[in-house]
């Protein structure tokens, strides 16, 4: 199956999620959903499991959340998290079709996800927050990343569409390609705003932006 494709899951894909575990059961919701590019459901799983594995709790803050499936999954994987809110400029008018379909299997998760139609510039962050984006365009990554470390708050995110135009390369561009510099100066400047810094990838075939970063504060001690 191909994990890249923008096709939409639906009910007719049920029988390629037959197994026990959890992912089978949230791509089985998002089959009866009928909304969400198959891409999607691989993303918002590779991110949630990874960050999950090293930051636990907090409110979930799911910027250019899109459907909100990450903020979702987040929740599935540590019921710690009492609540997340998941903000885009636009969001679609399907996302509370998948809402539904989540919510039909886990109950727990009724009225735990508040959606927010407006400007990531408008969002107030606090320390104990974990910042989430996957896929986040352009300068959009930058912007979020910065609103997180104003905030003392752990931060993942999942770069994609640099623009190089004006960008900070660190210096790098004579040793690796403009995305990828990027993408390391964008380490090198959390690290000097005191924060411990993890990189991982997720599998490349699922996309080829598929470079995960993950910061926390010094000072959490986590």
């Amino acid at each position: 199956m191909d994990r890249s494709s923008r096709n939409r899951l639906t009910e007719k894909d049920l029988h390629k999620f037959c197994g026990d575990t959890l992912f089978d059961a949230i791509a089985r919701a998002v089959c009866h959903a009928g909304c969400l590019p198959r891409k999607e459901l691989y993303e918002a799983w590779e991110v949630a499991r990874r960050v999950r594995r090293r930051f636990r709790g907090g409110r979930i803050v799911d910027l250019a959340c899109g459907h909100g499936l990450l903020a979702k999954i987040m929740l599935l994987l540590d019921d710690s998290s009492l609540t997340a809110l998941a903000v885009d400029r636009c969001i679609p008018k399907s996302a509370a079709t998948l809402t539904e379909s989540l919510n039909a299997v886990w109950p727990r998760l009724k009225n735990r996800i508040q959606f927010l139609e407006t400007d990531i510039n408008d969002v107030v962050l606090h320390h104990n927050d974990v910042v989430v984006s996957a896929h986040a365009c352009g300068g959009l990554t930058d912007l979020i990343l910065d609103k997180a470390v104003e905030a003392g708050a752990i931060v993942a995110v999942l770069p994609c569409c640099h623009d190089l135009k004006d960008a900070d390369l660190g210096g790098l561009e004579g040793w690796m390609d403009g995305p990828l510099a990027m993408d390391a100066a964008r380490v090198s400047r959390l690290r000097s705003q005191r924060y411990r810094v993890f990189t991982q990838l997720i599998p490349k075939d699922i996309t080829p932006k598929n470079r995960l970063l993950m910061a926390e504060p010094e000072l959490t001690g986590r």
